[in-house]
């Protein structure tokens, strides 16, 4: 247990110095496979970026796994990445891979069943529709549970009709 609270000049070292590499590593194979890596957009990118974040972590405080070794994990994750989002361009991976998104309200209504499907409370909800702005239910058109998990606020006046293609999931 004193270990815990210990820490020699040696390791103090590794870990700066494998930071760094890590950190460089990230950043270089980031600007190579592009702006994706880090989105949300579907909840394999988000399982992706907490994989990446694991790898880092791993490799900076584990004396068991090398720089190198750390470096060879990044680059399998972000290749794995790269071939889903290819992958999804087509229709059967797409549904494999992403979750549908889920209407919670219309046309100012709470649609029966939605909330607890997603798991989300009215409190939530409420937020959500103060956060966007909303101060009439009547003003709502369509609130959406992303396949994110972010949820979106669609509204307007009463004479503006909402897309069919915005709503087309």
């Amino acid at each position: 247990m004193k270990d815990w609270f210990t820490i020699t000049s040696e390791s103090l070292i590794a870990i700066i110095l494998t930071a760094i590499g890590i950190y460089i590593a990230l950043v270089l194979i980031t600007r190579i496979s592009g702006k994706r890596s880090f989105s949300k957009m579907s909840s394999f990118d988000f399982a992706v970026t907490v994989a990446i974040g694991s790898i880092m972590a791993t490799v900076i405080i584990s004396k068991s796994v090398s720089l190198l070794q750390g470096i060879t994990g990044l680059l399998i994750m972000y290749a794995i990445q790269m071939i889903v989002a290819y992958g999804r361009r087509f229709k059967g991976i797409r549904h494999l891979m992403d979750n549908k998104p889920t209407l919670l309200m219309k046309d100012g209504k709470i649609i029966e069943g939605s909330l607890e499907k997603c798991h989300v409370t009215e409190s939530d909800l409420k937020a959500k529709l103060r956060e966007a702005n909303v101060i009439q239910l009547s003003e709502i058109k369509a609130v959406v549970f992303e396949s994110t998990g972010d949820i979106s606020v669609l509204h307007g006046s009463s004479d503006k009709t909402l897309d069919d293609w915005i709503m087309d999931f």
